[in-house]
């Protein structure tokens, strides 16, 4: 969910990691296997980028076939009682 809120953006896994509740632990081998299954795209930010004496972030990026397959996943969960509630949906539907 937390990609899909901006799709068109780049996406730091801090900040994902953030948004989402989810652990780093656990997101950073979720973000690989989309990276593998052609979702996202990655890169590193640029040199100009950077303030302070921190090192280039990777960022994360939505593919055309990330939008589409991520929006259809969310889609089958919001219709889920199971995970409606997680989606900011009501339980009774």
């Amino acid at each position: 969910m937390a990609l899909m809120a901006d799709p068109g953006e780049r996406h730091w896994g801090y900040d994902l990691s953030k948004r989402s509740g989810v652990r780093s632990g656990v997101l950073y081998p979720t973000l690989q296997r989309m990276l593998d299954e052609g979702w996202l795209r990655d890169g590193w930010e640029e040199q100009g980028e950077v303030r302070g004496k921190r090192p280039p972030r990777r960022y994360y990026e939505l593919t055309d076939k990330g939008n589409a397959e991520l929006g259809a996943v969310l889609s089958a969960a919001r219709q889920d009682v199971r995970f409606r509630l997680l989606m900011g949906g009501s339980p009774d539907g």
